[in-house]
């Protein structure tokens, strides 16, 4: 499980639920997003998530809110109909189609560290990867409240499925 600030989703799921006021979780994060969204600069975050998902992918989309406030467009692909997509073996970040940040992650979840790469044929492949991910994502926005993995059938087809 991937640690962040103050164990949080170890205390989500005590049963901790993050104050929707963003007063109480605004970052400078948050507030460097919004600045640049506002110059048109485009956040967009693809999670390729397994099912049934862990409790930090169940933390993070109960959370994610946060970003999306920010100015994020935020999409959720299950892993199963990510499988014809050739993906990178790693996380990662494209600034400007051309510079790649790779989060490394140990077994656990936790960071190994970062790593900035500019090869022009590795961001082509990480830019084609995202895109087709995009492409097949459910929006964030117009999913339930409920978290993702409470579908009961196998599908995951998006909006439309229960």
């Amino acid at each position: 499980m991937r640690s962040t600030p103050g164990g949080r989703p170890e205390r989500w799921r005590s049963g901790w639920r993050p104050d929707p006021d963003p007063a109480t979780w605004w970052h400078d994060f948050h507030t460097w997003v919004r600045y640049s969204t506002a110059r048109g600069v485009v956040f967009r975050r693809a999670r390729i998530v397994s099912q049934p998902v862990s409790d930090y992918i169940r933390y993070e989309h109960a959370c994610i809110y946060q970003n999306v406030a920010a100015g994020e467009l935020v999409r959720w692909l299950p892993r199963r109909r990510a499988s014809d997509i050739a993906l990178p073996g790693n996380d990662f970040w494209l600034f400007d189609g051309r510079v790649i940040m790779w989060n490394h992650f140990t077994g656990e979840g936790g960071s190994a560290g970062l790593e900035l790469d500019e090869r022009p044929e590795v961001a082509k492949l990480c830019a084609s990867a995202f895109d087709a991910v995009w492409e097949r994502a459910t929006p964030h926005e117009t999913r339930s409240d409920r978290p993702i993995s409470t579908c009961p059938r196998p599908c995951h087809q998006g909006p439309g499925c229960p």
